[in-house]
């Protein structure tokens, strides 16, 4: 019998993810809508993007009615605060590596540093959250600093990805169910769980397959010829690439399925009477 050592670990010929540190292919920064020109770049985006435009279906609903104060945390670029309306305050929170790991510094945004928000407790009526929680290494922590900073009866607003790839490598952390999400937020103290599905598996298909053509499009290569190469095939392919993006929205019309690009959830912090 052969004793398995430290001189003979158990390997694989293939590279070990654990070591990686950046990604082959970023895709490119949300920008900030501070303008008519901005919106009109974030709807072309949302034609490329079924995330995001997933992201955006869910939110142009939700967001507009509420009023108080929204305290929107991992806010990045602030894509979505054009959403909320005039009679709701906004406020904007996010961590002070959001420039080093992610690529935003956007005014009007408080950076803070470790896992505490700067925010007081029982302050705000609705927290809401991003496409963040993924990039959050203790998940529990997070939501147990939104159900101190919501007053009773607040409620958040949460999106995540589901089928997605691996991203801002190595800051992404987890994927969660429905289950997970609903055992999550009920252990934080939070009631009332509500989860949806954002597409299907058609429109992961399509966003699989966009998700092939569009790095050669958008080519981040810095050798010319490969660069030249990639952009010249990218400009080929936009047809399907379009098409694709207008069949994967067409198809987040319909009711979310099982494998899907991600989920909005959204619970309550109880009120002092449920409490």
């Amino acid at each position: 019998m052969v004793s398995m050592t430290e001189s003979q670990p158990l390997e694989l010929s293939r590279p070990n993810q654990v070591q990686r540190r950046d990604e082959s292919w970023r895709p490119p920064s949300f920008r900030r809508v501070s303008s008519r020109w901005d919106s009109l770049v974030a709807a072309a985006r949302r034609l490329l993007d079924l995330q995001a435009s997933s992201i955006y279906r869910d939110l142009r609903l939700l967001l507009p009615p509420l009023n108080g104060v929204i305290l929107d945390v991992g806010c990045g670029a602030q894509p979505y605060r054009p959403l909320i309306g005039p009679q709701a305050v906004y406020r904007a929170i996010d961590q002070s590596e959001a420039y080093e790991r992610f690529g935003y510094s956007v005014p009007d945004t408080t950076y803070y540093e470790g896992d505490a928000w700067p925010i007081d407790s029982s302050s705000v009526d609705v927290v809401l959250s991003t496409e963040t929680l993924e990039h959050v290494a203790e998940p529990r922590a997070f939501l147990l600093e939104a159900w101190r900073c919501l007053k009773p009866g607040g409620r958040i607003v949460l999106t995540v990805p589901f089928s997605a790839r691996w991203h801002y490598i190595p800051h992404d952390y987890w994927r969660f169910t429905p289950s997970g999400l609903l055992n999550l937020l009920e252990s934080a103290g939070f009631h009332n769980v509500t989860v949806y599905a954002r597409g299907n598996a058609f429109c992961v298909a399509c966003y699989k397959v966009m998700a092939l053509f569009l790095p050669l499009l958008l080519t981040q290569q810095s050798a010319w010829p490969v660069r030249w190469l990639s952009r010249t095939i990218g400009v080929i392919c936009l047809p399907l690439i379009c098409v694709l993006g207008l069949l994967g929205n067409l198809s987040l019309m319909g009711e979310g399925g099982d494998d899907c690009l991600g989920y909005t959830a959204i619970a309550a912090r109880p009120s002092e009477r449920a409490q």
